[in-house]
């Protein structure tokens, strides 16, 4: 017991740990980590400064520019936030991805998903097949397959012709609005799956003892089910909000970015100013504005939907 007592008022006591043992410790768990870091730093760090300095300079396709650059400061992000279809591309974004990922694949995933814990056996089959099917067809297949869907003599049409409607040309009248269904169409069922996998982890007592005491299926959904699968919310926003953020194919070969520019989101005209006009400087700008929009949206997910720790 004395020996105990000394101890302790020597602050030396056998559960505490010394600092430098700790950041030895500290170092040792980190080592493990070390090639993931590494692989990170040379499959994304590199590639993202060398867009940042590309963006820096005069580059293009043709001419002198294309063998000899030069560095010419900020001079291309001052001629692209003096563009107004820069600001026009960013509107176009920002409803493309809020109307395709934060409503539409959030919303839709999580209805589905709790369709599916509620339904029959052979009812989440079919539901879970049809959905899927969309997710996994390869991009270029699905874009080619939603053209002839929302073109002037394609399916959609047709269906409202059956039913006594009339049509329109959707890629040329409503752009945006056709390529943003065709979106939640093709990434729905991501938010399904992971929403799926979160419901199934919420404790069912919980949720009936909630529904003994009186409370309603919307009461138990928005009090007790969001609150616990806030981190599955948080990380499917996040990764569908950046996977939306870099659509390209779809929009390109649905509408080209058309009629004019009146569906060219970022990734569209960053390709549009590299590929098609040549000033490959211009465009990684545009592009190095895309992933800073989308730094922006994953701060803005990990600090409102931070998960509180356990």
């Amino acid at each position: 017991m004395a020996i105990l007592l000394d101890r302790r008022q020597h602050g030396r006591g056998p559960e505490r740990t010394s600092g430098p043992r700790r950041a030895v410790q500290s170092v040792l768990r980190s080592v493990p980590l070390l090639p993931a870091v590494a692989l990170l730093a040379v499959f994304l760090l590199g590639p993202i400064l060398y867009s940042l300095y590309g963006s820096l300079t005069d580059r293009s396709l043709t001419g002198p520019a294309a063998a000899n650059p030069q560095f010419v400061g900020l001079e291309n992000y001052t001629d692209l936030f003096s563009s107004p279809v820069f600001w026009s591309s960013l509107v176009l974004t920002l409803v493309f991805v809020v109307g395709s990922a934060l409503i539409g694949q959030n919303v839709l995933g999580m209805a589905l998903a709790l369709l599916l814990q509620a339904a029959s056996r052979p009812v989440r089959s079919v539901v879970s097949t049809i959905v899927v099917v969309a997710w996994v067809l390869p991009e270029i297949v699905a874009a080619f397959a939603l053209y002839a869907f929302f073109s002037g003599t394609g399916t959609l049409n047709i269906a409202l012709g059956w039913l006594g409607l009339e049509g329109t040309s959707w890629l040329i009248v409503l752009p945006i609005l056709a390529v943003t269904l065709a979106n939640v169409w093709r990434g729905t069922a991501f938010s399904m799956m992971v929403y799926s996998a979160a419901l199934a982890e919420v404790p069912p007592e919980i949720t009936e003892a909630a529904e003994i005491d009186g409370a309603s299926g919307p009461q138990r959904f928005f009090r007790i089910t969001l609150p616990m699968i806030r981190r599955a919310i948080s990380t499917n926003l996040m990764l569908i909000t950046l996977q939306t953020l870099g659509v390209f194919t779809l929009i390109w070969v649905m509408t080209g970015g058309g009629p004019g520019t009146s569906s060219a989101t970022l990734p569209v005209l960053a390709y549009q100013q590299a590929f098609k006009f040549a000033q490959v400087g211009y465009g990684t700008a545009i592009a190095t504005v895309t992933l800073v929009i989308g730094g922006l949206f994953a701060i803005i997910y990990i600090r409102v939907l931070k998960p509180e720790v356990d």
